[in-house]
């Protein structure tokens, strides 16, 4: 079994879940309240099963992705987070300068959930499948 593409995350139903939770978690519409939100999303490469973990919430604009859980029997293939500011002049709505730097660094999607719908950034896919390091690739 081939990790799954972005599209193939994007599609999965515990996915979608975990992004609608991420979304309404970060408080979007409150001023005061918002921040960001997010997680990693394994994969059983046995069962093919999806495992979607938290991290504890971020500030407005920062959510620390650097510690991946070691999950049993499953590779971290993708992160996801929330822009829940509305786009204005610093701030974007799409994956910032950082998540792209840190996608393809980390050799996974990285998912971007905000006002302006879903967005991906980095590799289609995990590199190297479904070996080396559970975690990050590299």
């Amino acid at each position: 079994m081939d990790a799954p593409t972005a599209d193939e995350l994007r599609a999965n139903p515990v996915v979608q879940a975990a992004f609608a939770a991420a979304w309404a978690d970060s408080f979007p519409d409150d001023p005061d309240l918002r921040h960001e939100e997010g997680g990693y999303i394994y994969m059983n490469p046995t069962t093919g099963d999806v495992i979607i973990r938290r991290v504890p919430p971020g500030t407005r604009n920062t959510l620390d992705m650097t510690h991946p859980p070691i999950v049993p029997n499953a590779f971290l293939v993708a992160t996801y987070h929330t822009h829940p500011t509305p786009p204005s002049g610093a701030i974007t709505a799409e994956p910032s300068d950082d998540d792209h730097q840190l996608a393809y660094g980390s050799g996974m999607p990285w998912f971007v959930i905000s006002h302006e719908g879903v967005f991906v950034t980095g590799p289609d896919q995990r590199d190297g499948g479904f070996s080396g390091p559970p975690g990050y690739p590299y």
